[in-house]
């Protein structure tokens, strides 16, 4: 039963590991092989949002897969490859965007909601720390509690 879970697990996650990169698209030679799979995993599929094009199926990362090796091929560097990418598909296309004007939002909407989280949190509790606070009880009421315990401790009713 144990070595049954095991492969079951195994199995289901075995396709997360599996890389999108098909055989035929491939180079030959390995050290240019290695160098697009170093620039695919810094690009992000254009469909897919959050994921590499190296790890996606989608028909645009394929093609940018292709681009990445015919860039290569032609001789062009990784920063060139990424400079030339870059143009054609704008700082979207970048897993890590540059810190520019244009792209402002995109790292600061995290800081942004984050504080945001914060300060809605900071409220809820001060506001239920406020609403835990008693009002101090008048001479009248503390009389009529004291009598309302007297009351207690005697038996009376009353």
């Amino acid at each position: 039963m144990h070595r049954f879970v095991v492969l079951l697990v195994f199995m289901i996650l075995l396709p997360l590991s599996a890389q999108a990169v098909e055989p035929d698209e491939m180079l030959a030679d390995p050290v240019l092989e290695e160098r697009a799979r170093v620039i695919s995993k810094d690009l992000r599929c254009v469909v897919c949002q959050n994921q590499d094009i190296d790890s996606s199926n989608a028909g645009v990362a394929r093609d940018l897969r292709l681009l990445v090796r015919e860039r290569l091929l032609e001789g062009d560097s990784n920063n060139q490859v990424m400079a030339y990418i870059q143009a054609r598909y704008g700082d979207y296309v970048l897993l890590k965007p540059p810190f520019k004007p244009s792209t402002y939002a995109l790292w600061g909407t995290p800081i942004a909601l984050t504080l945001i989280a914060l300060l809605f949190g900071l409220n809820i509790v001060l506001r239920g720390r406020r609403k835990s606070a008693l009002p101090e009880l008048t001479e009248a009421e503390e009389r009529q509690v004291a009598k309302f315990i007297d009351n207690e401790k005697s038996g009376d009713p009353s």
